[in-house]
């Protein structure tokens, strides 16, 4: 899963001059990433996990232990094994793809799916995100008679299942509340004045580069039959080593003739061909970029394709050699569509506030570049207009609070 966001306070507390509130606000975008700065209680902050998580279903240390155990005590794995894996924190790229698969054990049922799910959005609001997009890989078990739409049904059941914020889930466009009051599509809102917290989420489905062309296509044409549920898009992850171009190329295709939106992750690893027809699908968004060569960065800044910019996964992988070679440095000042996300925050043990902090410390950005970087994310979410209008309000208003 992918998040964007403002940043939080304890990221920004050595920032003495910064105004911090004691509940900062974020705004997340969609996919995997998330970046965030430090608003005042009235504004909120708007959270774009379009990009590259993330924060997948991985969900925190703790929750995959706990439900690795359960597996363990049932005989249906060796908790031993599975808990070392969970517990490291300093992880290559080969090992983080590990966890994944261990993490693709741990959620097979739907009650764990559900529980996943609400935890995750529990975990960005308590945070005061106001715009998530997650992403998720549909999976099937026919021993818990799971299909690949019944996954996703108990993802949105748990988001549709938070008590302790509104959640904005289905798209103005499908929910009747909407026509007479624009911004109280949420479950439990309250439009009296006084409205709860509330919090718009939208679903990406994602196509695992271990799965056949049939099997994206699955998946694409499940996004679009959902659509009217909040799923707003379509993502390829998956381990890069795995698996060629060419296989997913139709569905993806399929999938933006339909009008659904596509983020990529690529460059992860070096394969200069495949980077090349990336690039060359165009794409709403790509996540990570870090084995470019010149050809790619060339096409990347002709055509504007947004970058989601993860930090720590990208130095705990070894796949960029240190913060001060990041290609986030050379995209920021060349003014390139970017945001920064965490990637898995789980899986490499880190936070939006640490990224922004790391961001911030590396290219010496003062307060006002900060809330600019987290303020441009919103024009490169994937949910509608009335959407972004809102939370270009919510940005303006951040931006007079805090004179700038």
């Amino acid at each position: 899963m992918s998040d964007l966001s403002l940043k939080t306070k304890h990221a920004l507390d050595e920032f003495s001059e910064w105004p911090l509130s004691s509940e900062p606000t974020r705004v997340y975008s969609s996919c995997s990433y998330s970046f965030s700065y430090p608003i005042p209680n009235e504004a909120v902050a708007v959270a774009v996990s379009v990009l590259r998580k993330k924060k997948r279903w991985s969900g925190a240390c703790q929750c995959q232990r706990e439900l690795a155990r359960a597996l363990g005590d049932k005989g249906l794995i060796d908790f031993s094994q599975v808990e070392h894996v969970i517990l490291k924190n300093d992880r290559s790229l080969t090992e983080v793809f590990k966890l994944f698969d261990v993490i693709h054990i741990l959620t097979t049922d739907h009650m764990t799916v559900t529980r996943i799910a609400k935890e995750v959005v529990e975990d960005f609001a308590s945070e005061n995100v106001v715009y998530l997009e997650l992403r998720t890989t549909p999976k099937k078990n026919d021993s818990q008679g799971m299909s690949k739409r019944s996954y996703v049904e108990a993802v949105l059941e748990g988001i549709r299942s938070v008590s302790s914020v509104d959640v904005a889930l289905i798209p103005y466009t499908e929910d009747p509340r909407n026509l007479l009051h624009p911004l109280c599509g949420a479950t439990n809102a309250k439009c009296n004045g006084n409205s709860r917290k509330k919090i718009f989420v939208r679903l990406l489905l994602s196509i695992d580069r271990r799965e056949t062309t049939e099997s994206a296509m699955e998946t694409v044409k499940l996004a679009l039959e959902m659509g009217h549920l909040g799923v707003v898009g379509i993502d390829l992850s998956g381990n890069p080593k795995v698996g060629e171009w060419k296989t997913y190329l139709p569905a993806l295709k399929f999938a933006r003739e339909q009008g659904l939106s596509v983020t990529l992750h690529c460059g992860e690893v070096p394969n200069s061909k495949e980077i090349q027809d990336m690039l060359d699908f165009l794409p709403q968004r790509i996540g990570h970029a870090c084995f470019f060569e010149e050809e790619h960065w060339r096409k990347l800044k002709s055509t504007n394709i947004p970058v989601e910019i993860c930090l720590t996964s990208n130095i705990r992988t070894l796949s960029v050699s240190s913060i001060d070679a990041h290609h986030f440095v050379d995209l920021y000042n060349a003014k390139h569509p970017l945001v920064l996300c965490t990637d898995d925050s789980g899986v490499f043990s880190t936070s939006l506030s640490n990224e922004y902090k790391i961001a911030a410390s590396s290219l010496g950005l003062g307060r006002k570049q900060m809330f600019e970087l987290s303020k441009n994310s919103v024009e490169f979410i994937f949910a509608d207009n009335v959407v972004k209008d809102e939370l270009r309000e919510i940005f303006n208003s951040a931006a007079k609070n805090l004179e700038l």
